[in-house]
């Protein structure tokens, strides 16, 4: 078969390096890739976004699936594109349509969905720039941090939390008044909850689950979450206090009301979803969906399946994902992003990176990377993932720790404390 990763970071990367390893005959391209993606595919110089280019390539190049990487394709509609057009029907695509994108394209709808579905999350109220003085006034009733969230894509950067009253209103002004276009006009205001974060994700056809890897992220470029967020800069998996009693309260009060809430609106979800959870004294609640799997996360949740990866998604294709079977490795997996110098604000791109075919005891994932004049270099802020295994989390760290100082570019960072925060974890 056929088969079109669509994307161009470490979690397509990720994709296609598990797909790799299937017992089934695939031929893998990706659109439009990155140096570590052309190791297993065929890399085509295609904007995920414009829908009538990755057309041609799924014709020309006779692909029969489409996983969709990114957020940004999902929630434009390009499920819904294939679904449509006669040419493209019969190609089975792995994401939501637009209708199912929106748990991630809007923030309000997702927490409305979850209102309609009794699904735990933070209290939460949205405004418009016409409301801007009943914006204030919930403010104001409510005890700091403040979370501010733009209702729409912003490239990660629609997010803030903020201590102080006064620069929560500024804020709120700068969203409201076009910082992140159409993206901000709508403001969804939101209680702050106390807790750790963890993500979980699924696999879903529509009509049944298969739970994969639980993972936690960390965000923030500086060492003990300090500094800025990013878009991600390491992940473990498996999450220690995500025991089976806590991930018994995720499934029946988030996953099985989210499946089912979704069916019940009348909306055909077939693919991944990401819930980014908080674990406040025990009980899970909904920070926010994703219409995909997380990144740097699908570096450590990949690794740890034991499945056929394309086994899972053709059960998605064929609607019969309950009869595959998901077997899921007892390892833990951790990845440390390394950075270009600056990120995640300005920074330069296109020096060349050395040292990966040193690397004997990780799995370098690419995610800024592509190849210049026959030369590796960097191409993003978030560079490589180098990504290590071991029975524990300080022997997967310490490999990972091992290799990252063997590769070597202009301005390289990397945060050394991943996974530090969760060594005293009690259950």
């Amino acid at each position: 078969m056929n088969i079109l990763i669509l994307g161009s970071g470490g979690r397509e990367h990720a994709l296609i390096w598990k797909l790799a390893q299937s017992s089934k005959p695939l031929k893998l391209f990706a659109a439009p890739g990155n140096a570590g993606t052309a190791s297993a595919a065929i890399n085509l110089p295609v904007d995920p976004l414009d829908f009538a280019a990755v057309k041609s390539a799924v014709i020309s190049n006779k692909i029969q699936m489409v996983i969709v990487g990114p957020e940004a394709p999902l929630v434009e509609g390009i499920s819904d594109f294939f679904e449509a057009d006669p040419e493209l029907s019969s190609v089975n695509v792995i994401g939501p349509g637009k209708q199912g994108a929106m748990l991630e394209g809007s923030k309000d709808f997702a927490k409305g969905f979850m209102t309609r579905h009794k699904i735990p999350t933070a209290a939460y109220a949205t405004f418009t720039a016409d409301r801007r003085a009943e914006a204030a006034e919930f403010l104001y009733k409510l005890d700091p941090p403040y979370v501010l969230k733009a209702d729409g894509l912003a490239a990660g950067k629609g997010v803030l939390i903020i201590s102080d009253y006064q620069e929560t209103i500024r804020e709120l002004d700068a969203i409201l008044g076009g910082r992140f276009g159409d993206a901000g006009k709508k403001v969804v205001i939101e209680q702050y909850l106390s807790g750790i974060e963890l993500s979980v994700f699924i696999i879903t056809d529509g009509i049944s689950y298969k739970i994969l890897p639980e993972a936690k992220d960390y965000k923030r470029i500086g060492e003990g979450d300090t500094g800025k967020n990013t878009g991600g800069m390491g992940a473990v998996s498996p999450v220690p206090f995500a025991t089976p009693a806590f991930m018994k309260k995720v499934e029946e009060k988030i996953i099985i009301p989210t499946v089912a809430g979704l069916r019940k609106e009348g909306i055909d979800y077939c693919g991944f979803i990401f819930f980014g959870l908080m674990n406040v004294g025990g009980e899970p609640f909904v920070i926010e969906y994703n219409a995909r799997l997380g990144d740097p996360e699908s570096e450590v949740v990949m690794p740890r399946l034991e499945s056929d990866l394309f086994d899972l998604l053709d059960g998605v294709a064929c609607r019969n994902l309950m009869d595959r079977t998901l077997v899921i490795r007892a390892d833990t997996a951790v990845t440390v992003m390394m950075i270009s110098g600056g990120y995640p604000d300005n920074y330069r791109k296109g020096f060349e990176i050395t040292g990966t075919d040193k690397i004997t005891e990780s799995i370098v994932f690419h995610a800024g990377t592509k190849i210049s004049d026959g030369r590796l270099v960097t191409s993003g802020g978030r560079v490589l993932a180098v990504t290590s295994a071991g029975g524990t989390m300080p022997e997967a760290l310490e490999k990972s720790y091992r290799s990252v100082p063997k590769i070597h570019f202009e301005g390289a960072g990397y945060r050394k404390d991943i996974g530090f925060d969760l060594k005293a974890t009690k259950e």
